[in-house]
């Protein structure tokens, strides 16, 4: 193949990264805050679900003293992609997005000022343990693993998914994990779908056949990269970022469907008492009908949920 040829084969992949790129349970704020999320979402960046919302004085009064007090909460969120989170504008790097919504609308119930850092998933639970954050968002979904250490309240039921290149039409729709065998999975590194793909290896040697193989990217932009080019065959990640991706012509991407429903929640230290507030704010949300507005917003109404719970058990 000419030199010439590849070059150009190689520009045309690096072109499509910025509509690849998925929002997640571990993605790298370094390399998935991409300027090119598509018009859609710039679209819905643009409308304004938070300025108006009121305080809850009863929301508010389950706060500690000290946090009423001093007005703030720390955030550790992980900037990925739609609909999760992104950079609405790479030159201001204004944040948007489901997570950031809801960030934003529970602090206004609340009567708090965000004060957001952005951080890689893999740092942002364990830096709550040591007090760096009050919170941290990066859809983070309930697991009975996390429950033994970190404290959720739920405001999304999202979960785990499967996408391929938009050509294949051998890989169906995963429904068992056994169907995988003899794949190449690509996958975000210290996520979930990492935690159950290398949890069920044994799978494909129980039933004699070749087991699949898991390579997971701290980096999604390399995930993705590889499906594209056939260095992997399937790819695992969140059911949102997979539906949105795939919605977008230029990603070459087809969404095979649900796997394993997962609450989606704002991750705190255990047993912090900013809990009761948060969940309170959330299901005052749910009451006045925001909620149901930023979720139509950002196309994740099948994801909406009817109450928030705190730590509730993983899904079956």
């Amino acid at each position: 193949m000419r030199t010439t040829t590849v070059r150009r084969r190689l520009l045309a992949t690096t072109a499509l990264l910025p509509v690849l790129v998925l929002a997640a349970c571990g993605s790298d704020p370094k390399t998935t805050a991409q300027p090119g999320a598509g018009k859609a979402a710039a679209d819905a960046a643009a409308q304004d679900l938070i300025s108006a919302i009121p305080k809850s004085d009863a929301a508010a009064a389950l706060l500690p003293e000290d946090v009423r007090k001093a007005g703030t909460v720390k955030f550790g969120s992980t900037i990925g992609a739609p609909p999760a989170s992104f950079y609405a504008d790479q030159a201001t790097k204004k944040a948007a997005g489901v997570d950031i919504d809801f960030t934003d609308a529970v602090a206004k119930v609340l009567g708090l000022t965000v004060e957001r850092e952005e951080a890689a998933f893999e740092t942002i639970l364990p830096a709550l343990g040591s007090g760096k954050y009050d919170v941290g968002t990066g859809n983070f979904g309930v697991t009975a693993a996390r429950l033994k250490t970190i404290d959720f309240v739920t405001y999304i039921d999202d979960g785990q998914g499967f996408a391929v290149k938009k050509d294949n039409t051998t890989v169906q729709p995963v429904t068992d994990l056994v169907q995988l065998c003899g794949l190449v999975i690509g996958t975000g590194a210290g996520t979930t779908f990492e935690t159950t793909l290398n949890n069920k290896k044994n799978v494909c040697a129980d039933a004699g056949k070749k087991p699949y193989e898991v390579k997971a990217f701290s980096d999604n932009g390399a995930t993705l990269t590889g499906l594209q080019q056939g260095r992997i065959d399937i790819v695992m990640s969140t059911i949102n970022g997979l539906r949105y991706q795939a919605s977008q012509e230029a990603s070459g991407t087809k969404f095979l469907g649900e796997f394993h429903r997962l609450d989606v929640g704002f991750a705190f230290k255990k047993g912090s008492t900013l809990t009761p507030a948060f969940q309170a704010a959330v299901n005052q949300l749910i009451k006045d009908g925001t909620y149901d507005k930023i979720v139509k917003k950002w196309g994740v109404a099948d994801s909406a949920i009817k109450e928030s719970q705190i730590s509730p058990p993983e899904h079956a």
